[in-house]
């Protein structure tokens, strides 16, 4: 895995945006901010989760974090976009991080800032960077029919 991490939110994830990116660099990573790179309340997030999954698509090994408020339209957006494999997390049991780390090869994460603390938020990001794809031959399969 590539330690670059692109990094996008709306104006509802732009200040655990920033966090994020603080930690990340402080980890060891390259975090690449694709927006908003200032708070407006009233920016579109398909415009700049865009950015972040056409970024995903030029370098596959690399990964991404995008927020919004619920996570939902983020991922939609992104899931647009060929072999982008964005999965969703607003809270809850953090098997939901692992599950789509090692079954689904999930290359970007997208956070529902309006449910998760800035610390929840990173430990979610620690955990999926840190897991790894199975590489299950079922699994294996399956993400190729989805990428085809």
């Amino acid at each position: 895995m590539s330690k670059r991490i692109f990094l996008a939110a709306d104006h509802a994830g732009f200040d655990t945006k920033e966090f994020l990116e603080r930690k990340l660099q402080e980890a060891g990573y390259e975090p690449i901010d694709c927006g908003a790179f200032q708070y407006e309340p009233e920016d579109d997030y398909p415009d700049i989760i865009m950015r972040a999954a056409k970024a995903l698509q030029k370098e596959p090994h690399a990964r991404a974090v995008v927020l919004g408020g619920s996570g939902e339209g983020e991922a939609i957006e992104a899931n647009r976009h060929k072999g982008v494999r964005a999965t969703v997390y607003y809270g809850g049991p953090l098997d939901i991080i692992t599950l789509s780390r090692e079954h689904n090869n999930a290359n970007m994460l997208s956070l529902g800032a309006r449910f998760l603390t800035k610390e929840e938020a990173w430990s979610a990001v620690q955990l999926w960077l840190e897991t790894q794809f199975s590489d299950a031959q079922r699994h294996a399969r399956r993400n190729k029919k989805l990428d085809s």
